[in-house]
């Protein structure tokens, strides 16, 4: 009975243009709806929905039986709409992204758009097509969604996009899917490209959203390497910041120090993985030798100089643990691969955590050098580091005795 009547109400609305629905139709369709489920009929109602001549009629209507199914679907059919719904979507929002492309990069009938759209307007409206682009694999699709990225933020002005911008979903999760696409894609110059795409966003920021994507995509990355970018890109913003008459407060004083305290630090401690974290930590103590050099301890104007007995135990102090730890296991490492050389046997040998199998002894010792090469580097830097600070202090201890 229910379905003859959902059927007979889908009938005769199939003839009235949009516009004649009453709110009294869509009141008996959803009735007659909710009917079909209560009394079994959900089969019967999958058919009438995925039916191609009820599909304009039900778009309409705006038909709300997704959530009436799933909260009435006790049986496995009633995931299989859900499935359907959720696949009908996914290939709009393909799509519409599609015709984005095309609109805003081909340039296909832009000229019927209104020319009263501001650049920061389209910037919204495509960052979610951007996305769906994004969240994808494929190489060309990948392609347009970047492409997509930078002819939208091209026409907007450097500094100028408001930190408010980032409390909208895709304005974070499009750098991170940049992140995915940089870290993770094998193709070379899509990575290339999504490293240039990071940076251009950020350049349009404005300071606070400079600091809050900052912030962000150091939680979030997980990869030293990206992690270096960020960091160097601080740097950037402090030095201008530093050259102004007046300080921007999201980098320099307390609100830099809070950021520094996620830069300025080892993960786990002496125990890090100084190899596998070394991008990450050469441009730490790169940026800290520059603050140490910028910023006289009687001016702070970074906030430095309040903060060093923390970076010290947080930061320099267990690097040198570590470095001597991991210099350590590296030589004992050297020494067994000089051995299994002798002796001409495969043997393995563990780089980062991770056990390397049945390598001969001769690209042993070049990987092994490599890293104990890298572990001399950072030790350079931070021997560098602390020798500055010493003469910074030093300086500063005896002006104030000179004053007094």
């Amino acid at each position: 009975m229910a379905v003859e009547e959902l059927q007979s109400i889908i009938k005769r609305c199939q003839i009235l243009e949009e516009q004649d629905f009453k709110e009294e139709d869509f009141g008996l369709f959803q009735l007659a709806g909710q009917r079909c489920i209560e009394e079994g009929h959900t089969d019967q109602l999958l058919e009438i929905i995925q039916n191609e001549k009820n599909k304009g009629f039900l778009s309409a209507i705006g038909h709300p039986f997704p959530k009436m199914i799933f909260n009435h679907g006790r049986k496995k059919r009633t995931w299989n709409y859900l499935e359907f719904e959720e696949e009908e979507n996914k290939q709009l929002a393909d799509s519409m992204a599609s015709l984005a492309y095309l609109v805003f990069v081909q340039g296909i009938h832009i000229d019927q758009l209104p020319m009263v759209l501001s650049p920061l307007y389209l910037l919204q409206f495509n960052m979610g097509h951007i996305e769906v682009f994004l969240q994808r694999t494929e190489e060309s699709v990948i392609s347009k969604g970047l492409e997509l990225l930078e002819n939208s933020l091209l026409r907007i002005e450097d500094n100028s996009l408001l930190y408010q911008y980032l409390e909208i979903k895709s304005f974070l999760t499009v750098p991170q899917g940049l992140v995915k696409v940089m870290t993770l894609c094998p193709i070379e110059t899509l990575r290339k490209k999504s490293l240039a795409m990071l940076q251009l966003y950020i350049n349009k920021l404005d300071s606070q959203g400079k600091y809050t994507l900052f912030r962000c995509l150091l939680n979030t990355s997980n990869h030293s390497g990206v992690e270096a970018f960020i960091i160097q890109n601080i740097k950037n913003q402090i030095d201008m910041s530093l050259k102004r008459t007046r300080n921007n407060k999201w980098f320099t004083g307390p609100q830099l120090i809070s950021l520094l305290d996620l830069v300025l630090f080892l993960p786990e401690g002496a125990e890090t993985d100084l190899l596998q974290n070394s991008d990450r930590i050469m441009a730490s103590l790169n940026l800290l030798r520059y603050l140490v050099i910028k910023d006289n301890e009687n001016d702070n104007q970074t906030g430095l100089w309040t903060e060093l007995g923390n970076i010290e135990n947080n930061f320099l102090k267990p690097l040198h643990i570590g470095l001597n730890m991991s210099k350590a296991h590296y030589e004992a490492e050297i020494k067994n691969s000089q051995e299994a050389q002798k002796s001409k046997d495969l043997c393995s040998i563990t780089v980062s955590g991770e056990e390397i199998p049945n390598m001969p002894p001769e690209m042993q010792l070049k990987v092994l050098h490599s890293a104990l090469f890298t572990f001399d580097l950072i030790e350079s830097v931070l021997a560098r580091v602390e020798e500055l600070i010493e003469i910074k202090t030093k300086s500063t201890s005896e002006e104030n005795i000179g004053i007094k």
